[in-house]
C-alpha cells in the first residue's frame, strides 16, 4: 500500500471518530459534573438539635486513646476484666454530604497537635475548616439525618452504659514468628525422630500433583500489627468529667494507641436509649461535677440463682 492511500484511510477514519468524539463531550457537559456546579449550589445549612433516632439511622463514631487494663467487681461481686478508654477532645472536621462528595459522613478529629509537627496540607485543611488542629483523624459513615456541624464536639456520654460497640485498632507488633506461635501448630515431635525441627511446621506441600505451594498456606511470618475488629464490646460505665469509658474484655492495640468505636453491628442497641444524632448538655450542666455513669445490672443476684 501506497504512503498516499494510507494517508488517505487515516484520514477517513479521523472524520468518522471526530462527531462521535464530540458528542460524548457535548453529552458529559450537559451532565454537570464540574466543580462549577458545585460551586454554584448553596451550602447545606445543618443546625445540632436532639432528634428521634430511626431503625435505619446510623450514628457517628468516636476516636479513643487506649489507658490500659485493669479489673473491676460489680455490686454483686463479679470481677469484670475492663479496658480504660479516653476520648480526647474528639469535634467534628468535616462534614462529606451527597451533594458535594456523594455520600454522608463526618470526620471526627481527637487531640491536640502543633503545626510544627503537621505538613502544610494538613495545617491548610483544619484552617479551611476553622476548627483546632487535630492529632488524629477518622471518617464515620452515617445517615443525612445523623449530621452535625463542624466543631460539634462527641462526649463519651454519646454512648451508653450497657450497649454494645465495635472498637477497631491496630493490634501489637509481634515481628517474624514461627508456626507454632502465629498459628498454634502443634510441632514436630520433641523427643525421637526429630532432629533441630521440634518447632517446624512439617509438610507444605503435596508430590508431583499439584506440585506446588497452595495460596495462603498457615507458614511463619509477620505476626501482628494489622488493623483488627472487636465486635460486641459491653460498656460497663463511663465518666462524663473525666470522659472515659470503661468496657469489658480487650481491645486491639498497644497502651497510648488510637482505637475507634462505633455503635454495635450484630448486637444493635435501643434506638430509643441512644442519644441522637449525639449528647448535647444543657445550659445548667456543669461537665466537672456528674458523677460516673455504671450499667444496669439488675436486681437479681446471679450468684443466688438456682441451677
Amino acid at each position: 500500500m501506497s504512503a498516499a492511500s494510507r494517508g488517505l484511510i487515516s484520514g477517513l477514519r479521523f472524520l468518522s471518530v471526530g462527531p462521535r468524539t464530540s458528542t460524548i463531550s457535548a453529552s458529559y457537559q450537559f451532565r454537570g459534573f464540574g466543580s462549577e456546579s458545585l460551586i454554584d449550589e448553596e451550602p447545606r445549612i445543618i443546625v445540632p438539635r436532639p432528634s428521634v433516632m430511626s431503625p435505619n439511622s446510623k450514628r457517628t463514631g468516636a476516636i479513643a486513646v487506649k489507658c490500659g487494663m485493669s479489673a473491676l467487681w460489680d455490686k454483686w461481686g463479679a470481677r469484670v476484666p475492663i479496658t480504660v478508654l479516653w476520648l480526647d477532645d474528639n469535634i467534628v472536621s468535616q462534614v462529606k454530604t451527597f451533594e458535594k462528595e456523594g455520600f454522608y459522613a463526618l470526620q471526627i478529629g481527637c487531640g491536640q497537635k502543633k503545626d510544627k509537627h503537621l505538613t502544610k496540607p494538613e495545617v491548610g485543611h483544619f484552617r479551611a475548616q476553622g476548627v483546632p488542629l487535630k492529632r488524629k483523624l477518622r471518617e464515620f459513615p452515617v445517615t443525612e439525618d445523623a449530621l452535625l456541624p463542624v466543631g460539634a464536639e462527641i462526649g463519651v456520654r454519646h454512648f451508653v452504659p450497657g450497649q454494645y460497640v465495635d472498637v477497631t485498632g491496630i493490634t501489637r507488633g509481634k515481628g517474624f514468628q514461627g508456626g507454632m506461635k502465629r498459628w498454634g501448630f502443634k510441632g514436630m515431635p520433641a523427643s525421637h525422630g526429630a532432629s533441630l525441627s521440634h518447632r517446624s511446621i512439617g509438610s507444605t506441600g503435596q508430590r508431583d500433583a499439584p506440585g506446588k505451594v497452595f495460596k495462603g498456606k498457615k507458614m511463619p511470618g509477620r505476626m501482628g500489627g494489622a488493623q483488627r475488629t472487636v465486635k460486641n464490646v459491653w460498656v460497663y460505665k463511663i465518666d462524663p468529667a473525666r470522659n472515659l469509658m470503661w468496657v469489658r474484655g480487650q481491645v486491639p492495640g498497644a497502651e497510648g494507641n488510637f482505637v475507634f468505636i462505633k455503635d454495635a453491628h450484630y448486637k444493635k442497641p435501643d434506638p430509643s436509649l441512644l442519644p441522637f444524632p449525639t449528647y448535647f448538655p444543657t445550659e445548667e450542666e456543669d461537665p466537672t461535677a456528674l458523677e460516673p455513669i455504671v450499667a444496669d445490672l439488675g436486681d437479681e443476684d446471679p450468684f443466688m440463682v438456682a441451677d
